[in-house]
Order: C-alpha cells, then sequence, then structure tokens
C-alpha cells in the first residue's frame, strides 16, 4: 500500500511538467486573437474573403480573429513568414495558390509543402478574361486575332509573378499562340487600377475583384476561364466555348499554418473555417460577389495544391517564364 501511495505521489509531481493534454489545449484555445495573415495587398479578392470568413469564424470561436496584409515576392513572403511563426494555433494565413504553386516554380523559396499544415479551402474564385472598354475586342477572338497581328504590343497586367494572374495570362497565350508583354503589379487591386486607367489592356483575374467595374461599365469581360459560365455573368462564353478549352485558371482559397499546430486545435479551427463558409450568410455574400464558397479536409486541400503546382510548373517550362 505505501508502495502504492508513492507511486502515486510520483505520477502528480510529473503531470504539471507535462502540460494539458491535446483535449484540454483544444478546450481552452483560443485565449487571444487569431492572426490571419492575407500574402497580398489590400483590397483584393484574398482580403475581402479573409475578412468575411474571419469575421464569422471569429464569432464561432468566440475570439478576434485579425487579419494582416503581408504582401511581396507573389505572396511568398506572406507565407513564409507564417510558416516561420510558432506552430501555437495563433498564426494562420488565407493564401491562393500562387505562393504555393507559382513562385516554387520560378524561385527558390524558404518554404516546402512538407513545412505546411494544409486546414482547409474556403472559396473558390472564377477567373474572367477582362479588357479595357476602349480595346478594339469584345470577344476571347477579338483578343487573340489583336494579339495575332501585333505581337507584343498587346500587355496584360497581373498581380505580380508567379500569382494566378500571370500564370493564366500565359497560359492563355501557349493557348492561344499569341504574345502578350506582362506589367506586373502588387496585388490584384493595382493591376485592376491599371487596367481602369488604361496602363495595360488586358488582365486575367478574379471575377470579384471587377464584378462592381463590369456592371459599371467601365470594364468588359471577354471569356470566363472556369469549367462554367459565372451565374453572375450569364450572356458570357466561357474559354472552352470560344474555342479554348485548355485556358483554364480558377482561384482556389484555402486556410494554411506551420506544419506542427496540436491536431485537437487544427480540428477546431478548421470546425469554424467550415461553419463560416456553409453559414447562408458568408455563402450568399461570396455568391454576390462571384465567388463560391468550398470546403475540404486537410489532405484533400494538399492533393489539389499539389495538382495545381503540377500544372503550374508544366506552363512555367513550356513558357519559359522567368522572373521580371
Amino acid at each position: 500500500m505505501t508502495r502504492t501511495l508513492k507511486v502515486l505521489a510520483a505520477c502528480m509531481a510529473v503531470a504539471p511538467l507535462i502540460g494539458p493534454l491535446p483535449s484540454a489545449q483544444a478546450q481552452s484555445w483560443p485565449t487571444k486573437p487569431i492572426r490571419l495573415v492575407v500574402p497580398y495587398a489590400a483590397g483584393g479578392p484574398g482580403d475581402v474573403i479573409a475578412r468575411l470568413v474571419a469575421r464569422k469564424a471569429g464569432e464561432g470561436l468566440q475570439q478576434t480573429i485579425v487579419v494582416d496584409n503581408k504582401g511581396g515576392a507573389g505572396g511568398s513572403i506572406g507565407v513564409d513568414a507564417v510558416l516561420k511563426a510558432a506552430p501555437d494555433g495563433y498564426t494562420f494565413a488565407l493564401t491562393a495558390q500562387g505562393p504555393l504553386a507559382g513562385m516554387p516554380n520560378l524561385t527558390k523559396v524558404p518554404y516546402t509543402m512538407a513545412d505546411i499544415l494544409f486546414v482547409s479551402t474556403v472559396a473558390r474564385g472564377p477567373a474572367v478574361i477582362v479588357a479595357g472598354k476602349n480595346l478594339a475586342a469584345s470577344n476571347l477572338a477579338d483578343l487573340v486575332k489583336l494579339a495575332k497581328a501585333s505581337p507584343g504590343k498587346l500587355n496584360y497586367g497581373s498581380a505580380g509573378p508567379g500569382t494566378t494572374p500571370h500564370i493564366g495570362a500565359e497560359l492563355l497565350k501557349l493557348e492561344a499562340g499569341i504574345d502578350m508583354t506582362h506589367v506586373p503589379y502588387k496585388g490584384a487591386a493595382p493591376a485592376v487600377t491599371g487596367l481602369l486607367a488604361g496602363e495595360v489592356d488586358v488582365a486575367m483575374v478574379d471575377l470579384l475583384v471587377v464584378l462592381p467595374h463590369v456592371a459599371s461599365g467601365a470594364l468588359k469581360v471577354l471569356a470566363v476561364a472556369s469549367p462554367s459560365r459565372a451565374p453572375q455573368l450569364p450572356d458570357v462564353p466561357t474559354t472552352k466555348e470560344a474555342g479554348l478549352p485548355g485556358v483554364l485558371m480558377d482561384t482556389t482559397y484555402g486556410v494554411i499554418a506551420a506544419s506542427g499546430v496540436p491536431p485537437a486545435v487544427q480540428q477546431k479551427f478548421r470546425d469554424a473555417l467550415v461553419a463560416a463558409v456553409q453559414s447562408n450568410e458568408v455563402k450568399d455574400l461570396l455568391a454576390k460577389q462571384g465567388v463560391i464558397a468550398t470546403a475540404s479536409t486537410s489532405q484533400e486541400y494538399k492533393a489539389l495544391m499539389q495538382a495545381e503546382f503540377d500544372k503550374w510548373r508544366r506552363v512555367v517550362s513550356q513558357a519559359k517564364i522567368t522572373l521580371e
């Protein structure tokens, strides 16, 4: 009996050093605001989506989720900062596939897929090929004809090297057999501003970021680079319908963190994200802006990004894309 008591006493003495069990960690987490990094400029589609999702997920967690814009280098600077943060469940990123599939194929980035915890996808943004109202093209065929008549004369804006708008436009060039000059900006919103100002002729961007300008007549959509037409633009054909079925470049937005976040915390945060994007409120708000709410498992998200990585590697190789 005395020996048993001594063993119990020893276990009780060691227990505080072990720390809380995973279930206890999840129950107490979060005890402070969560940082959600958006590796792009404010005002772009990723920023808009992040703020909608952060507000609703924060309500579910009863904690503030602070959106922090940290752009640069095609999104890789913000992603790298998140992956170098302590894996304690208080730092995440909401990103498109550019920093995960684009930049690693263009340059050496300080992270690999193994460093990333893929939490869940949250939204899919149909890409559109959009032009300034004064460009002498009313559809994709017109654009291709113009580009072939004057190789390299037309230019296109992007959110920066290695971003979805960059690789998407290069894919268009490959599939259509045309040449256009790349003009990189520091984010999708600045690229659209450049398009409105006439600095560039066309861009391939998320519908979300141009929808108000299309509605006002300041910009015109030549084609939807998605498998199906956008509900907001029922009269605009897809790239497949326009004769270029290989030009597909939807943008997938998802939440990631540094690998090592405790599994119970991962699950609790994912549950809050999924509840947010599946709520009628967020789904409706995203739909009005041309974005489709989605959710996935961690494994599904990782597999999707690996497929995107392989796809973008092919485009980068065939188009001989280099950082500018």
